[in-house]
Order: structure tokens, then sequence, then C-alpha cells
């Protein structure tokens, strides 16, 4: 999972509202952070590990002028978190060609032995740096290069290449080309207004660029755009193109007022946090005249804790107070950074504990770093009870799309049921939405996306 970013702009300096949108898109990775402009056939740089904000200072961009680009925020899934394997991705051959890319590949070993022996040296083990070469060395080798050869290009990527892949390209002598895999598991979007072309992973992003209603669509599965100066041309070109994004998005990764395939995010959250509620009710109400408190872990899980006390008719109170200094532990590189990031990340307002029975609302139980924590600070508190709700099923399996979930055996849910992994935690009860409660909660809000990517809560691969 990344965040990517390309603006078009007929007029104006593009690097500005770049460094606005990868602000808004900090969320999806932190690793490393990177601008690539065009300006009169000459493309400038600047790449380097760490946050937007720390990265991109006055007497850093001066140099990154033009009026197209592209950015890139990393979270490493694939690779090594380095500047090299940093984005925008670049080639000088044929044409002068920069990419990013959100997703990952899964037949990385396949696509690494077709593009050493047909096009040229691959110099790590990034995935997209094989997209960069594929997409170059398929390009057919003339002075000038027409729409219908960018799409005949990209439709044999979408044939030979197998995993998710959100595209943005920036091409000399033709402007940004967009593409997304043929199941669209990651977002892309775009709105084209009269100055400016804007594609992001996200619409909040968008937003925060443009001052006007200017309409934003979702770039289709197995759908390549082309955006020039003069005018956009869109071709579907995969085959079978069938839409089954990311539940996870929807649950943790994107931004609440991100519009994402027809969804905003935050109904979708309110909706899951109403089916946990209703789960509860009717499952264990026993427990219902137990609970003093409904109190969420900051920051995703409020709006599912607020739509519970709602349904509960339970008061609402925050007790972990969350460092805004420290990044989304969940996309941090390893376990032992992970672990030690918690522990400076929240804190407790220990009388919202004392002597109560509190229902701990999370999105998710993945390794069980934060829950833990979390149940530790608790206790640590004088809380009387825990009863802990995740909005999500457990994470059970591992994920080859985009989360940095290798090993099912990592997963605090790993061959557990719901009152082993309570044990294990060391709490009163463990309340989870089921799988369909999460799928019903967003393809109410939009009938026609009929399926989901949900490899991470039931193993299945697309």
């Amino acid at each position: 999972m990344c965040g990517v970013i390309g603006i078009l702009n007929k007029t104006e300096n593009v690097c500005p509202n770049i460094i606005h949108g990868l602000n808004m898109l900090q969320h999806r990775g932190s690793d490393s952070t990177g601008i690539m402009t065009l300006n009169n056939n000459t493309f400038y740089s600047n790449k380097q590990l760490g946050k937007v904000n720390d990265v991109y200072k006055p007497d850093n961009i001066k140099h990154l002028q033009g009026n197209i680009g592209i950015g890139h925020v990393r979270y490493c899934t694939m690779g090594q978190i380095n500047t090299e394997q940093a984005h925008p991705l670049y080639t000088n051959t044929p044409y002068g060609i920069a990419l990013v890319h959100n997703g990952n590949l899964t037949n990385t070993e396949e696509l690494h032995k077709l593009v050493k022996k047909e096009y040229r040296h691959i110099n790590s083990s990034s995935d997209s740096e094989l997209l960069l070469n594929l997409f170059a060395g398929l390009l057919p080798k003339k002075e000038i290069i027409t729409n219908e050869d960018i799409f005949d290009t990209v439709t044999q990527i979408m044939e030979i290449c197998k995993g998710s892949f959100s595209v943005i390209i920036m091409m000399n002598t033709v402007g940004l080309i967009v593409f997304r895999d043929k199941y669209g598991i990651r977002p892309l979007c775009y709105s084209n207004s009269t100055d400016d072309y804007i594609i992001a992973s996200e619409s909040s992003a968008i937003d925060a660029i443009l001052t006007n209603k200017t309409p934003i669509n979702d770039v289709n599965p197995g759908e390549c755009i082309i955006f020039r100066e003069e005018n956009i041309e869109k071709q579907l070109i995969a085959t079978n193109p069938k839409l089954k994004p990311c539940i996870f998005e929807y649950i943790y990764f994107a931004r609440p007022d991100t519009t994402m395939n027809n969804i905003l995010v935050y109904d979708a959250r309110l909706n899951m946090g109403e089916a946990l509620a209703n789960k509860i009710m009717n499952r264990y109400p026993n427990i219902i005249s137990d609970i003093d408190v409904v109190m969420p872990v900051p920051e995703t899980s409020r709006i599912y804790a607020l739509r519970i006390s709602q349904v509960l008719n339970k008061p609402y109170y925050e007790g972990f107070i969350k460092n805004h200094y420290i990044s989304r532990t969940f996309i941090m590189p390893n376990q032992e950074t992970r672990v030690n990031n918690i522990r400076m990340k929240l804190n407790t307002i220990k009388k919202e504990f004392y002597g109560k029975n509190v229902l701990i609302i999370d999105d998710s139980i993945v390794r069980g770093n934060t829950s833990l924590q979390l149940i530790k600070l608790a206790k640590e508190a004088g809380v009387n009870k825990i009863y802990f709700g995740s909005i999500a099923p457990p994470i059970r399996y591992s994920n080859k799309y985009g989360i940095d979930i290798q090993k099912s055996e990592d997963l605090i849910a790993f061959n557990k049921t719901e009152g082993e992994i309570a044990r294990v935690m060391g709490i009163e009860q463990v309340i989870y939405n089921d799988l369909c409660d999460i799928i019903n909660a967003c393809s109410s809000l939009e009938p026609n996306i009929t399926e989901y990517e949900t490899s991470c809560f039931d193993g299945i691969y697309l």
C-alpha cells in the first residue's frame, strides 16, 4: 500500500500542489517520499527517506519546475527501504519515462526472467522497477509514440503481470499515462478541471487541491487513460475486468473523507460500527448491562465507536491519547519497530478506566501488538473488565496485494477461536464482525460492487 499522485497543469508549476496532495496521502506510507517533474524535456527529482513535511523544504524543491509531475509516499512491502527504490522510478531510454506504483505484483520471479532476457538489467528486487522496464521495453521503438502504441503496450502488461497495480507514468513528449489492474484492487481516481488533470490514490487528495466542485471519477479496473495537454483518451483494455477492491481500504487504510469506487469511506465505517453493535445486541445481550463505557482506539476507530455507543445507548469516552508524531504502527517495516513505537504512541486518561467495565473498539486484530499494549495500559489504569470489539474479523492469512502480512503465523488470531483470542489477550470477551457484515456495510452503499478482495480474512486469492 502506497500513495500516488500525478498532475498535469496547462500553465502552472505543479510541485506545490503535488506536495499538498502527498501530505493528504501521508497515511498510506511514511518509509520514503519522492517527486519528479518534467520541464522542457528535462526530468527533475527529489527522493528521500521519511515523511513529506520533513523532506520537502523551500531550498530543496526550487529545481522541481514544470507543469507536469508525479509524486509518491511509500509503504515498503517488496524490495528495500532506501532512496534507490523510493519512487518515482526513472529510465532515460528510450524516451524518458518515470513511474509511481501502488500495489504488489505476485509473479515477480517470472517477470524478472522475462525482463532480464528480453529487455534490460534489473537493479533491485522491486516489483515497480519490473513494471517500469516492462513498459519501456514493450513500447515500439519509433520517434513519435501514439496513443494506440501506449494502449497496445499497457494491454501487454495487463496480460503479463499478475497482482495489484495502480500506476501513473510520466513520459516525455506524451504526458501522464494511468492504468489499474483488472480487479481494481488498489484505488485510483482522477479529476479534470479547466486547467488541471489530477490523478491520485484517494479523492481527498484531489479535493484538497481543487477549489471547485469538479467531479472525481475512479479509474476503472483494466482501464488505461492518457492525459496530454490537449486532451485525454481512455480505453478499457484488460480481458474480463471485474471490480474487486480491497476491503481493508474501507476498514483501515483510506481516509474517511475519501470516496472510493462510489463509496464514501465514512459511511462504510458508520455501517460497520452499526453492524457490530447489532451483533452485540443479538448474540451477547448479557454483556450490554455490564458495559459502562464505549472507548475507541484512536484514530481510525472513532467513527466506529461513536456509532456503537449510539446504537447501544452507552456513553462514549476518550481514554487513550495518541502521540500524533508517531506513524501508523501497522505500516512500520518490522516487528521490533512496531512494538517500540506502540509504547510511545499511546497513553491513557486513567480516570476513564478506573473501576469501569470498558468496551474498547478497534478497527482490526492483526499481529496483536497494539491490542496487547492497549490492554496492558487499561489494566495499569485500574480497569475492572475489558470487552474488546473489532470491526473486522481477525486477520488470519498473509496478503499478496500490498499489505505487509507475509506469514500467517505472525497473526494473533491464526488458528484460534474467538474464546482463545480473548484468553491470549487476557480479557473477558472478544467480539468482531463477520466478513459478510463488513461486505454488506459497503455493498449497501454501492450494490454494483458484488465482490471484494478479502484474502487476509479468508485466504482466497484472486
